[in-house]
């Protein structure tokens, strides 16, 4: 059974919510992403993402952007050097660890060596924000010979579509909680309940909310509706501000991690 399966499965029979965190890789060194994934898991973390930067990120926002130019200016910052950086995370850590990351990325590596490479590290799961539907297939028949996920996302726009989107994916489902871009401050969809309702509904996974989420008052307000919630831009600003250090995230995310603990 994969990682995130049975980290589900276990916060469930505890009546636990999962508290998801999202860091980008090689912000501000590979080696401080570490500390900081290792931190996040002392924290009670329960599954991290790991981004693996872009120069033209469709999905994220300035805070992700800025970590990924930041990233960039690594000399050692690749590919090969991010899975690296898995391998020594899953040498200390049983915690689910996720890729998002863009189709470009995939296919300029080779999307054969990327499922290989990306499987043997330890990595859980797969999110790839701007791979169609449509154009999945080649992509699902390789991650399905693994025992990664695909993990794939939903929208307030999706409507009669999700059931398609989330056909032979596992894991959980990441609801995008407003339209636009990652990092808009608790600016949900209007009809954020209603819609996340729906894909509950229509969902044999477990649903997750995020873009948006920034404070223990967000989770809160959506918890009741969801299996989990997804920090990402607000955990990146503070690796920014706190220059990686794993102590001042370990601090913010703590009042929202209990919140969906409790």
């Amino acid at each position: 059974m994969n990682r995130i399966d049975k980290k589900f499965q276990e916060l469930k029979s505890e009546n636990k919510k999962a508290f998801i965190g999202f860091v980008t890789a090689g912000d501000p060194t590979l080696e401080k992403t570490i500390d900081i994934v290792l931190g996040l898991e002392e924290a009670g973390t329960d599954i991290i993402e790991i981004g693996i930067p872009y120069s033209d990120p469709l999905a994220d926002g300035p805070v992700i952007q800025l970590a990924s130019q930041r990233a960039f200016q690594n000399k050692d910052l690749s590919v090969d050097n991010i899975i690296k950086m898995v391998e020594a995370i899953r040498e200390k850590t049983e915690l689910p660890l996720l890729f998002l990351v863009y189709i470009n990325t995939i296919i300029v590596y080779g999307k054969e060596k990327f499922i290989k490479k990306c499987s043997e590290a330890g990595i859980d799961g797969l999110i790839i924000p701007d791979m169609p539907l449509e154009e999945r297939g080649e992509l699902m028949d390789l991650i399905m010979q693994t025992d990664m996920a695909l993990i794939p996302l939903v929208a307030p726009t999706s409507k009669d579509r999700v059931e398609k989107i989330i056909e032979n994916c596992k894991g959980f489902v990441y609801c995008v909680s407003s339209l636009g871009v990652t990092g808009r401050s608790s600016d949900f969809h209007r009809d954020v309940v209603d819609y996340l309702k729906q894909v509950k509904a229509k969902s044999p996974l477990p649903i997750a909310v995020g873009f948006g989420i920034s404070k223990k008052e967000d989770i809160i307000a959506l918890k009741d509706y969801v299996d989990g919630a997804i920090v990402g831009s607000a955990i990146v600003n503070m690796v920014g501000e706190g220059n990686g250090e794993p102590e001042v995230v370990k601090s913010f995310v703590k009042d929202m991690i209990e919140e969906c603990h409790r």
